[in-house]
């Protein structure tokens, strides 16, 4: 399916690694995991050796080596559901927001054995969506207490630099750019913030606000000039893109998706070696590739059982995808596969 614009706006083409080549993910049989827990968040760290998987409030940590999971610890310091896991990018160590308002950096002690390192206290709910940026010194967290923080490492410590509460209901998703100077976010209130970091003084300022009919629980940037934004509910994606003489964001197209049973968590995520979008919909995954200047097409809609939540990730190669679904309570694992 290929999808034209629906409103004019000047736009700055992107050097991207474009292919034609089709793919889609296939299921590797035998190597699901039974996981009868809700499981709201996976990650899988860089070179692909690792995955964790939130189980109600303990997560569980798997070696992944030859395609096979296996179990190695469960972390049970959260108090309540872990919402949120990520990986870092330069350090061994991983982040975990969770519904007991908490959020913890663990690191691997000598052992190899993963511990709770420092606990990031601050937000007065429990923690929604979180971000981090390539050089691991900053966290960025959304809140059901309506609030995104800010959270700077230094001299080994983390603390909030700033607090930005503009939403009035509580955050669902943020997704930051890959110059690392933007932020985007979206909550039950219906708007988009988009939040820009100052060269000046380092502070992070909002620069335009996007009021949408329908709220959405996904969002992610797919360059400078481009993100995507899934309200909730709809049959549809929408496509945004920013004028260069203003910086200012609007819908410029839309894709259209199918309708049904929608849950938030599982972040949209963009995976910019293959050009590939993961985004959630309606208990069906959709897997849509960039084939141009703000052209998209789906390549592949795996679709689960109605009304099942699912949650997952893909990793950061575009090799792997990694499913929970609550229809066959399995850890399911997919490989890419170009056709």
């Amino acid at each position: 399916m290929f999808f034209s614009n629906q409103e004019n706006t000047q736009s700055n083409k992107q050097n991207v690694p474009l292919t034609n080549k089709s793919f889609n993910y296939q299921l590797i049989k035998n190597n699901s995991v039974k996981q009868d827990q809700i499981c709201y968040a996976i990650a899988i760290n860089k070179d692909v050796s690792i995955v964790l998987v939130a189980c109600s409030k303990d997560i569980k940590v798997f070696e992944f080596q030859k395609e096979v999971l296996k179990q190695t610890q469960l972390l049970i310091d959260h108090q309540d559901y872990v919402n949120t896991l990520n990986f870092m990018n330069k350090s061994n160590r991983f982040i975990s927001g969770s519904s007991d308002k908490q959020i913890i950096i663990w690191v691997q002690n000598q052992n190899n054995q993963w511990v709770f390192q420092e606990k990031l206290t601050g937000h007065t709910n429990q923690i929604r969506c979180l971000v981090l940026n390539n050089n691991d010194d900053q966290i960025i967290s959304g809140s059901s207490d309506n609030t995104i923080k800010f959270w700077m490492k230094k001299q080994n410590e983390w603390f909030c630099s700033q607090t930005i509460a503009e939403h009035t209901q509580q955050l669902l998703a943020l997704s930051l750019n890959d110059q690392q100077n933007k932020v985007i976010s979206c909550g039950l209130d219906a708007q988009i913030l988009i939040i820009k970091q100052s060269q000046q003084d380092s502070k992070w300022m909002i620069i335009q606000k996007i009021k949408v009919e329908q709220y959405g629980c996904r969002i992610c940037f797919i360059d400078e000039n481009i993100f995507t934004f899934q309200p909730f509910g709809e049959y549809q994606m929408h496509i945004y893109e920013m004028n260069n003489t203003n910086e200012q964001y609007s819908k410029v197209k839309h894709i259209d998706l199918k309708g049904g049973y929608d849950q938030c968590y599982f972040p949209q995520q963009y995976v910019k070696s293959k050009c590939i979008l993961v985004n959630e919909n309606k208990s069906c995954v959709y897997l849509i590739k960039k084939i141009g200047d703000c052209e998209f097409k789906i390549e592949q809609s795996i679709q689960f059982k109605d009304y099942s939540q699912i949650y997952g990730q893909m990793s950061d190669d575009g090799q792997y995808l990694i499913i929970w679904d609550e229809g066959s309570k399995e850890i399911q694992i997919r490989k890419y596969n170009e056709i």
